[in-house]
């Protein structure tokens, strides 16, 4: 088909106008190139933060990123049409930092991230902790002292969210049994429904089983989230 004509259309996405490339073909029917549709992960709870940091590894080791975030692969610096900024923001030097938030309300699960071979990928900021656990407890981690937190993480998720051009939807991971995986998170998809109502959220979460966990918080965890 030979593109006859090329002009832009301008489509709403996430409440603000994007430019998107429209071409005309010789059929009379329209081709619209696609746009970046990026994801936002949250990693919430000792279960959510270990497997983010498992992930990112593995997505660094995909893209040929390097611990430090630079991908000497990558030729075209800034340019977001790269498949990997789905995952990644690529800064003006040339770094990709994931489209992450790591939150927990002890801090010694991120600290093992904060010190660990991947330490120089992620912003500082996009490291939450507090500076006590929810005991396996949902009513901790969802009325008291979960409600201390959740406004600074939707802040750090609002600055990620303002940087996507298409932003498709949030990934969850969590545990069900914890505390802060059951509590916290169940109130912070509460918080993201109602601001970003349209965005999708989808969860990897971790179920607990009997032979495993024998806590019988576990249980009301479970059928509380």
């Amino acid at each position: 088909i030979t593109a006859a004509e090329t002009h832009t259309s301008h489509h709403s996405i996430a409440g603000s106008p994007t430019v998107v490339p429209v071409r005309q073909s010789s059929f009379g029917y329209t081709q619209i190139t696609s746009i970046m549709r990026e994801c936002i992960s949250v990693h919430v709870g000792q279960a959510g933060v270990q497997i983010g940091n498992s992930c990112w590894e593995l997505y660094c080791l995909e893209h040929g990123i390097h611990p430090d975030g630079q991908m000497p692969s990558d030729k075209s610096v800034g340019n977001n049409n790269d498949s990997f900024n789905t995952f990644f923001t690529e800064t003006g030097g040339g770094k990709h930092v994931p489209r992450a938030v790591f939150v927990d309300l002890e801090p010694s699960v991120i600290d093992q991230v904060r010190t660990g071979v991947y330490r120089q990928l992620f912003h500082p900021e996009q490291m939450i902790t507090g500076k006590e656990d929810a005991a396996n407890n949902y009513a901790r981690g969802h009325y008291t002292i979960g409600k201390e937190y959740v406004d600074l993480v939707l802040d750090r998720l609002r600055k990620l969210a303002d940087q996507c051009t298409g932003l498709q939807g949030f990934l969850i991971f969590r545990s069900f049994g914890g505390g802060t995986g059951s509590g916290f998170a169940s109130l912070l998809m509460e918080r993201l429904s109602v601001e970003y109502g349209k965005k999708s959220k989808l969860e990897i979460a971790v179920y607990p089983a009997p032979q495993v966990s024998r806590l019988e918080l576990t249980t009301n965890n479970c059928t509380w989230s």
